[in-house]
């Protein structure tokens, strides 16, 4: 890896010179826009809307649209005249309880490696964070713009590792203009959502998980060099239509995650399965159906996920698969 940014992390009086190193890298499938002809690619010129020509790099400027159309023009001095800082410190204010810091504010992750006399404060720092199981709130400059971020402890193959993580500034988070309003989940059902959460719970493994989109289209592009036949993958997400309420689906999602984990299905339902049959008017969910449900199997294995996610299934679905993170600006 290529350090991208050299600086200091100061706490108090201690200041830790340390440089940065970019944490992820995106594996997103990218496609080029090309002539379907004879694979040229495209092509686009920068052209006025106004009068219709093509404008030179060397004069383009940056615009700034107002909200009623209005554009203002800045010039390379108004930029410069911006407030940008060049600082090379990151500066702790605060240590917060990890609670308290949303997840959705995160945006870039990035590597801190101690450099020169810095491996000792480097240590400390990161023992101090351990102990405390807190967050450091930090404010530092990156591409000459002020931003805040947090310090926190990542376990790594190559041992524990100080991880900054900027973050959005607040008014860049959306409230959603929705409301979920639903009738209030009866006992039976919220008792059968418990016993499935029971059921599937276990420890994250990132390495369960895999891009087979990406692994498909390279598959694809493979056999397209050399001039083999494409194969098509079946992607039906269609369910059979035998449950009719929400608590037999909860039954059977926890009957059939047991029977998928060799377990027997020791809960008594006859109870919830009698509720449920007066609430709804159909007919008790029995075993054998819920067997027959092959509800998703959780991720145990890579290939265990990904073959359960080509059959039909009537209840809760397996963990999306990575969504694509959102670019650093």
């Amino acid at each position: 890896m290529r350090a991208i940014w050299k600086g200091a992390v100061s706490f108090g009086l201690v200041s830790v010179p340390v440089k940065l190193y970019a944490a992820t890298e995106s594996h997103d499938v990218s496609f080029r826009q090309v002539h379907a002809k004879d694979g040229g690619r495209i092509k686009y010129q920068r052209v006025c809307s106004l009068d219709g020509e093509e404008v030179a790099y060397a004069d383009i400027a940056k615009g700034y649209e107002t909200e009623d159309g209005e554009m203002v023009i800045l010039t390379d001095d108004d930029m410069a005249a911006l407030p940008s800082t060049s600082s090379r410190e990151i500066a702790v204010e605060k240590f917060v309880p990890r609670e308290q810091i949303d997840p959705l504010l995160f945006e870039k992750s990035y590597y801190l490696e101690p450099e020169g006399q810095g491996a000792k404060p480097y240590a400390l720092l990161r023992q101090a964070l351990k102990d405390a199981d807190r967050m450091a709130v930090v404010t530092v400059a990156l591409r000459q713009r002020t931003t805040i971020a947090v310090l926190r402890v990542r376990e790594t193959e190559a041992g524990e590792v100080i991880v900054l993580q900027t973050m959005m500034w607040p008014d860049e988070v959306r409230v959603p203009d929705f409301k979920v309003e639903v009738d209030d989940a009866k006992p039976q059902e919220v008792k059968m959502a418990h016993m499935l959460v029971e059921t599937l719970a276990g420890d994250f493994d990132a390495t369960e998980f895999e891009d087979d989109y990406a692994e498909a289209v390279e598959a694809l592009v493979k056999s397209k060099i050399e001039g083999g036949e494409v194969k098509r993958t079946e992607t039906s997400t269609k369910t059979s239509g035998e449950v009719v309420d929400l608590l037999a689906a909860l039954q059977k999602s926890v009957a059939a995650a047991k029977s998928a984990r060799g377990e027997e299905d020791s809960s008594d339902n006859s109870d919830t399965d009698a509720d449920a049959d007066s609430d709804s008017g159909a007919k008790p969910a029995r075993k054998s159906a819920a067997k027959k449900s092959a509800a998703k199997k959780a991720p145990a294995k890579k290939t265990a996920a990904k073959k359960s996610a080509a059959k039909k299934s009537t209840a809760k679905k397996a963990p999306a698969r990575k969504t694509a993170a959102k670019k650093a600006s």
